[in-house]
């Protein structure tokens, strides 16, 4: 008998699980020929070819998206002529800028918006090695998901590692002194991830209950801290026995968070 055709919520809920990999876009000899071209980086959908040789593709429009630049231009048309989402379990991963007002008052609006610049790079360089995808920058506050279908079933571990390491690189490390101070936090749960909006107000994104509480705990971060919610540290094995706990009062939540401070 023959398959029943999928659903789009199904279908959405394939690709954000990796169960299939750029069903939207590509008929699936096209995909083959696409990974067997010896080039990375690659979109994270249908794995075409961003660095050379293959980078010539973007000259018929499969170049980085200036939405997301880890997903290629015809993968995010493709995705907007379909409108839908799935819910699925991700981890989500945001850190921003501490005391950003008072440091933006005391440099200068040209030298803030330098900083910012480096700092937006750093953290989507870093997002970027850890196949996370860099969902928004908002002020000072960067906001990447870790989706299984990207990520692969150790998206939580990924998003701690970047959290780590985006600490490191601005300077938070032991005895160092860093350049910008950022805190952030890691959390897991069920979001609702898909193409959100009408017309040209269309965004691939992540929404629900768990992408607010993981925005409650980045701003309850001190700078250098990585708060780990209880959710996250399960889902990625950490051990926590020597790392320092705390309960959170998080707004908009009945009972409290426990978390594990997670250093650079």
């Amino acid at each position: 008998m023959a398959k029943a055709k999928r659903t789009r919520d199904e279908e959405w809920r394939c690709v954000l699980e990796g169960e299939i990999s750029g069903h939207f876009c590509w008929k699936p000899w096209v995909r083959r020929v696409s990974r067997a071209i010896p080039s990375e980086p690659r979109c994270k959908l249908c794995h075409t070819p961003f660095g050379a040789p293959g980078s010539v593709l973007r000259f018929v429009g499969f170049g980085p998206s200036r939405l997301n630049r880890r997903i290629c231009s015809g993968c995010i048309s493709a995705l907007q002529k379909k409108p839908g989402g799935a819910e699925v379990t991700i981890s989500l991963l945001f850190a921003d800028v501490r005391g950003s007002t008072s440091l933006a008052e005391s440099m200068g609006a040209e030298a803030f918006s330098q900083l910012m610049a480096r700092f937006y790079g750093t953290a989507a360089t870093v997002v970027d090695e850890r196949d996370g995808i860099v969902d928004k920058f908002v002020g000072d506050e960067v906001v990447a998901l870790f989706i299984p279908g990207f990520a692969g079933p150790e998206h939580a571990a990924l998003a701690i590692a970047a959290g780590r390491e985006l600490l490191a690189a601005t300077g938070h490390g032991r005895g160092s002194d860093p350049w910008i101070p950022v805190g952030g936090a890691v959390h897991t749960g069920v979001a609702y991830v898909g193409s959100v909006g009408e017309g040209d107000a269309q965004d691939f994104t992540a929404l629900g209950d768990s992408v607010n509480t993981a925005a409650r705990l980045g701003s309850s971060a001190r700078q250098g801290e990585l708060l780990v919610s209880r959710a996250a540290a399960l889902a990625a094995g950490l051990g926590t026995e020597d790392l320092e706990a705390r309960k959170l009062e998080v707004r908009g939540k009945a009972e409290s968070i426990d978390v594990w401070i997670v250093p650079a």
